[in-house]
């Protein structure tokens, strides 16, 4: 009789163990998927820092150029060159 009570036990606590495992198991699926989720987006954020650290530094490279300075004059301030006529679009 007690070894087959014995026996009894031992599936309890086997089958509780299992659960447990496999609870335990889903949860960590869960937390894996979403650190991946953030992982994607970090990498994505870090792509776009990037790309503007390029365009920050290739400004500061050619920040002396002729080309630079006038469109920075012409985009930025406004400016036009003496000589120069600008037509505006009314249609729009």
């Amino acid at each position: 009789m007690k070894f087959r009570r014995a026996n009894w036990l031992t599936l309890i606590v086997l089958v509780g163990l299992i659960a447990y495992a496999c609870i335990a198991l889903l949860n960590m699926r869960t937390k894996v998927a979403e650190a991946t989720e953030t992982e994607s987006e970090l990498r994505r954020q870090v792509e776009e820092i990037q790309e503007e650290n390029a365009s920050l530094q290739y400004a500061i490279d050619h920040r002396d150029d002729e080309k630079t300075i006038e469109d920075i004059a012409r985009d930025k301030l406004g400016l036009v060159l003496p000589d120069e006529k600008i037509f505006y679009d009314s249609g729009q």
